[in-house]
């Protein structure tokens, strides 16, 4: 397996450990992207804590500057991930998702002959150049693990044959019964925040798709927060990504003067997901608003275009990068919250047992020979 963040961390970890579990299973670990960066909170050390032991530790240098640092990072990902598979041998590849470290996973297992098994393909972010990874990585892949009946649909879509596609749930469901969650006092207490003002938790990723917007779309963001100076903030900072260094700047510099507002570079999976259940609302463009936040009860305001394609329970309300609607979609947030009477868009936890399962019971003789299924044509 290949992980480069926290977040894909934080979903793989499951599939990890049920695979570790199993005698005939040897589990090898490449740890690169921001879990090596002290800017992101080197959450390789999670990994350790959490028992596993990676065979390589792989410094793409990854920064969240420039795209051209960002472009550096993926040539230094190709040239450890080559050696890596080369003395590693795996037999199969295991990625998740949509960063370009994940990309470039698939790329050097596709030249190595390594077949892949993808994690979460088929969804949609329309404002990120993640899309076009996360595509990529379906090409590349072998075996299709999904979280919805429409991604599947769309993996079909891109030719993959559809006994190779398996529509499990979202691996992120999991953590919630698998880890036991933190009460407010036991979170004010770790994190030194407030432990009765209404809170909110905040991630804010860059627009890659939209080069130059992030200070404009920040700053839309901190103004909507000024206008509630009761609520406690709890910022995670944004990831590894072009613009995404610039995001941060303005975080910090906002909460270092207020202080009802905090910034964390990674508070590690329990704290984060009590956090989430914890909170008023959860605001920002990550995917676990859209995913792990309906599923614990918590309202979710999403800004913007990144996560445009993604289903969406009743509980997400959708607002452009403007002070004025962040506002109102806030006040709506905390004060109607919704029901949804609907099942769940993203299953219910059990897909990381699913997949451990299905990747142990699938023969690998033959498996990198796989045809286009054409669509018709409408």
């Amino acid at each position: 397996m290949v992980t480069g963040s926290r977040a894909e961390y934080g979903l793989l970890r499951w599939v990890m450990t049920d695979l570790s579990a199993v005698p005939s299973v040897t589990l090898q670990l490449i740890v690169t992207g921001s879990h090596l960066s002290e800017e992101f909170g080197r959450t390789a050390d999670a990994i350790t804590a959490d028992g596993f032991t990676p065979n390589r530790f792989i410094d793409i240098r990854a920064t969240g500057g420039s795209p051209r640092s960002v472009t550096e990072s993926m040539g230094r990902a190709f040239l450890g991930l080559a050696e890596a598979f080369e003395v590693l041998q795996p037999d199969l590849l295991v990625v998740l998702g949509d960063r370009y470290e994940t990309w470039c996973a698939a790329g050097a297992a596709t030249v190595a002959g390594v077949p892949i098994a993808h994690i979460h393909g088929g969804e949609l972010t329309a404002g990120a150049i993640d899309d076009a990874f996360r595509h990529g990585i379906t090409k590349m892949a072998h075996l299709h693990f999904v979280a919805a009946p429409e991604y599947a649909r769309r993996v079909a879509q891109l030719g993959e044959q559809p006994d190779r596609i398996h529509c499990v749930g979202a691996v992120g469901l999991d953590s919630l019964i698998r880890i036991p969650l933190l009460d407010r006092v036991e979170l004010s207490r770790e994190l030194a925040i407030d432990p009765v003002r209404p809170l909110l938790l905040i991630t804010y990723h860059p627009v890659t798709l939209r080069p130059g917007s992030a200070d404009g779309d920040i700053t839309e963001l901190l103004a909507a927060l000024d206008r509630m100076p009761d609520v406690e903030c709890v910022f995670t900072l944004a990831n590894a990504d072009p613009q995404g260094h610039l995001i941060n700047e303005r975080i910090r510099t906002y909460c270092a003067s207020r202080a009802r507002a905090h910034a964390f570079p990674s508070l590690g999976q329990q704290r984060y997901l009590s956090l989430l259940r914890a909170a008023d609302a959860v605001v920002g463009n990550s995917s676990s608003g859209l995913i792990e936040a309906p599923a614990l009860g918590t309202p979710t305001v999403n800004i913007g275009e990144r996560q445009t394609g993604r289903l969406r329970a009743a509980s997400v309300i959708d607002c452009a990068a403007d002070r004025t609607e962040i506002h109102e979609a806030l006040i709506r947030a905390r004060t109607s919250p919704t029901v949804d009477a609907l099942p769940p868009p993203h299953g219910s936890p059990g897909a990381s047992a699913a997949i451990a399962s299905l990747l142990i019971s699938t023969p690998l003789v033959g498996l990198r020979e796989k045809a286009f299924v054409d669509q018709p044509v409408l």
